[in-house]
């Protein structure tokens, strides 16, 4: 069974999705090894598809940086987690 939609990936970095559209190699991401590539390839079959979020809509954040309490509640609640003393 073949996908018909792009896989989408939501990024909170506009340079990379910049540099995965952009075929072009400037000075400043020359360090970056050829092997690495591969999502702008991805990206230039159509196969993945990239948008730009918000950092604080950023869900993943939750998993993955140390974030203010507040900060983390909203993400909590973006995922519809609920605190355990709040179950009846």
């Amino acid at each position: 069974m073949e996908e018909d939609e792009r896989t989408i990936i939501h990024c909170d970095s506009s340079s990379a999705i910049q540099l995965a559209r952009n075929p072009v190699f400037h000075g400043k991401n020359k360090h970056i090894h050829v092997r690495f590539h591969f999502l702008r390839a991805l990206v230039n079959d159509g196969v993945v598809e990239l948008k730009y979020c918000n950092t604080q809509k950023q869900i993943a954040d939750l998993m993955t940086k140390p974030i203010k309490l507040e900060q983390f509640e909203k993400l909590c609640g973006m995922l519809r987690m609920i605190n355990a003393s709040e179950v009846n």
